[in-house]
């Protein structure tokens, strides 16, 4: 795990070159989401890092945070195994595992192996997990494996920059009726706290 940008001035994330896109009837640009904190979740269906941990904790992370506050996208970046990984068995790969947030084909590059939006970050090799805050910079990038809990503490304090500095909440998450269902027990809560 690394990350090329710890204590730099954060610069403005480079635009990403995209051949096609999957999930979405509309290519989607960085300048369109100011505003909002953007994950970028740039993976190979053929790597086994990306299947096993990069794009499920990315469905995590689409699943946890409001989607007002932060926006989940995939890159798909093929820099070996070309035959093996077309835009047509990447539309079965993201339909097998369900996976509903926009990805974007990298584009090819002009000379090297390398796809153009993943030499433009200097990306090692997939997983690579990149975060812009909500004024479109480049705030962190990691090659591997992130824990969930540093990731989201770093997505919350990103959304925290901004506004008052509260993460939204998910009132389907947060209002649970009295019961208990498969995300947990609640107590029915009146004015003097919970009741019997």
């Amino acid at each position: 795990m690394s990350n090329p940008y710890p204590t730099a001035e954060p610069q403005l994330a480079p635009a990403r070159e995209a051949a096609q896109w999957f999930n979405t009837t509309e290519p989607i640009s960085l300048d369109q989401l100011r505003g909002q904190v953007v994950v970028i979740e740039a993976f190979q269906m053929l790597c086994p890092g990306c299947v096993g941990q990069g794009l499920p904790q990315a469905v995590r992370v689409r699943e946890t945070f409001h989607q007002r506050d932060v926006t989940v996208l995939g890159l798909h970046s093929v820099f070996e195994h070309h035959d093996a990984q077309t835009p047509t068995s990447l539309e079965a790969f993201l339909h097998e595992y369900r996976i509903g947030f926009p990805v974007a084909v990298d584009a090819p590059g002009m000379t090297s192996g390398m796809p153009r939006t993943m030499a433009a970050y200097r990306m090692r090799g997939t997983p690579t997990l990149i975060l812009i805050d909500r004024r479109g910079q480049l705030r962190a990038q990691y090659f591997g494996h992130v824990s969930d809990l540093r990731l989201g503490a770093e997505i919350m304090a990103l959304i925290a920059e901004a506004g008052d500095g509260l993460p939204a909440i998910d009132s389907e998450r947060d209002g649970h009726a009295k019961g208990c269902d498969h995300d947990g027990c609640a107590v029915e809560l009146g004015d003097e706290g919970p009741q019997a």
